[in-house]
């Protein structure tokens, strides 16, 4: 199983797990506090065997997730690299949350956020796309769960909009801003179903990961409190 062995060096670390790489083509992603992966590998192979770019799973035991190692780097990165390329990317980030709300969730998925039975993954935004040889493969689908297609849209721009970014030198943090802004707009403009009768709750909602920091906590309270205003009754 995924979790025997001792792990080889790591080569990634996000908020929540770590990323071991396993021989020449696997890595093994180990979650830092107990976690059950065996419904994400799940979720990972129903929605690969619908045709949408996920790492192949191996294995997956307790908080070990045996996958295919990824060679390229995530849109992020890429960004950081390459900031004029920001639109191009928003649309491809669209069209990959467009993909994945063609796909039903599988019986009795945990569903979130009301009706509706598309996959959501609920954390799609441009540190989860890997930019490979075979083109944009999504990673990260511990937080998926099935229900209406623009909550998922909604939590990608609340993410996108309020997550900080880290060791940014003060002289270059209005150029990243800028490109942030022309990147979520694009998105917006790009991506099919509509996020906003969902960003009240999506951000009330994503104000209870432990991951979140108190800044991006209090922007999404803002966030949650001007959208709960805007749907109000003139």
């Amino acid at each position: 199983m995924a979790a025997r062995g001792a792990p080889g060096p790591l080569i990634g670390a996000g908020r929540a797990a770590d990323v071991y790489l396993i021989g020449a083509d696997r890595v093994l992603r180990r979650y830092r506090t107990p976690f059950d992966v065996r419904a994400e590998a799940e979720l990972m192979r129903h929605v690969g065997q619908a045709g949408y770019p996920v790492p192949v799973v191996y294995d997956a035991d307790g908080p070990d997730l045996l996958m295919e190692r990824l060679r390229g780097r995530d849109m992020l990165a890429d960004l950081a690299r390459r900031p004029w390329l920001a639109r191009r990317h928003a649309r491809t980030l669209a069209g990959l949350h467009d993909r994945l709300h063609q796909i039903v969730a599988p019986a009795g998925w945990p569903r979130a956020f009301g009706s509706g039975g598309t996959v959501l993954h609920l954390d799609l935004h441009p540190g989860n796309v890997m930019l490979t040889s075979r083109g944009p493969v999504v990673i990260d689908w511990s937080n998926a769960q099935s229900g209406p297609a623009g909550a998922d849209v909604a939590m990608a721009y609340v993410i996108m909009a309020s997550s900080e970014v880290d060791g940014l030198p003060l002289p270059v943090r209005p150029a990243v801003s800028a490109v942030r802004g022309a990147f979520v707009r694009q998105f917006l403009l790009a991506v099919r179903d509509d996020p906003g009768p969902h960003i009240a709750r999506v951000a009330r909602q994503r104000m209870t990961d432990p991951n979140v920091r108190p800044s991006e906590a209090d922007w999404l309270a803002r966030k949650a409190v001007e959208a709960e205003r805007a749907s109000e009754p003139s």
